[in-house]
């Protein structure tokens, strides 16, 4: 079978191609990206450029068994006409493709997508609301992309919709482009090796979660070549809470008012000395903490790495600027190019 891949070159994008490729019913992999790599194509793989957003799909996807969609824009933060254009608008046009094309079409939501849930200790399952939080254009988004899809499912009863939901997805090569699109171009990479922080700042009451990007990989390579339909939540234990974090950075926990926190979001983002806005700290203390219990028990899923590692090798992977041989995930970095950076106010995407 073929298997379409949008959004292939990125932190999730790559994992995923290289599952697929181990995978023995996997016979060929479409890796769709706006920019494709120079080097060689992974195993089974033919990359492809295009533009969710304007270029034809049907013929990358006609006779695919499966579409992955992946394909999302989180930068440039300052330009929500081009964010919203990409996720929302290119999401519709993947949608409406695969609905006329392929029997599975398995999207990329995310944690992001549910509702608030403050104050809420229990890990919630896929029936919490996925109405978003109101100030974080990501959360909006992938909201939006939640309605897009029920009215598809609704449209084309005959299409194996898969929706997965993860929480935060880590891996010590995304350390650069992690680096570029959340901490900007004035953090001191080194200083987030573990050991090295004296101080470990942290917002008061805030819990995370987060997964392996090989084991989202798998989650999406079970979804796509099994049978299951609807949502699944994808996260690893245990919850991280500041101590937790702390102990693993070997920093002294400094806790923070959220209030404190977003305001020095919001006006270093203004001042284009950081890239991420105040939209994303509203996001990480409202949103729910995951039960993976259904995927689990229908998609099989189970992850190979615990939480702490996960956390500890991205921090591992900024402080030694990994990457991979793709666009966006280039470990490629200098003084010249984050005065770039720190001049546009925004990352290179």
């Amino acid at each position: 079978m073929r298997i379409v891949v949008t959004g292939a070159t990125g932190n999730v994008g790559t994992s995923v191609v290289a599952a697929l490729g181990r995978d023995e019913r996997v016979e060929s992999i479409t890796a769709i990206a706006r920019r494709i790599p120079a080097g060689p194509a992974p195993a089974k793989t033919t990359w492809v450029s295009a533009d969710v957003t304007r270029d034809p799909l049907h013929p990358h996807f006609d006779e695919a068994a499966a579409v992955i969609h992946l394909a999302w824009a989180i930068q440039p933060s300052r330009d929500r006409e081009r964010t919203r254009r990409v996720n929302v608008e290119g999401s519709r046009r993947v949608f409406a493709a695969a609905a006329e094309a392929v029997p599975t079409l398995v999207h990329a939501s995310s944690v992001g997508a549910y509702s608030a849930a403050q104050g809420r200790a229990d890990p919630v399952h896929e029936s919490w609301p996925t109405g978003g939080i109101p100030s974080s254009f990501y959360s909006v988004d992938k909201s939006a992309c939640e309605r897009l899809l029920d009215t598809v499912e609704n449209e084309n009863p005959d299409l194996r919709v898969v929706r997965l939901r993860p929480a935060l997805i880590f891996k010590r090569t995304a350390g650069s482009e992690i680096r570029r699109l959340f901490a900007g171009p004035l953090v001191p990479k080194r200083l987030l090796r573990p050991g090295r922080p004296p101080l470990m700042p942290w917002i008061r009451g805030l819990r995370v979660q987060t997964v392996h990007t090989d084991d989202v990989a798998e989650a999406y390579r079970l979804a796509a070549l099994g049978d299951a339909r609807g949502p699944f939540n994808v996260a690893a234990t245990p919850i991280l809470d500041g101590r937790t974090v702390a102990g693993l950075v070997g920093g002294r926990l400094v806790e923070l008012p959220y209030r404190v926190v977003r305001a020095g979001a919001g006006l270093s983002w203004l001042l284009r000395l950081q890239p991420t806005p105040a939209g994303w700290v509203d996001m990480g203390v409202s949103v729910p903490m995951l039960s993976a219990t259904r995927a689990h028990e229908e998609l099989g899923w189970q992850p190979r790495h615990d939480a702490r590692e996960t956390l500890t090798e991205l921090l591992e992977g900024i402080a030694g600027g990994s990457g991979e041989p793709t666009p966006p995930l280039t470990a490629a970095d200098s003084i010249r190019g984050r005065f770039a950076e720190l001049v546009a106010g925004t990352p290179r995407v």
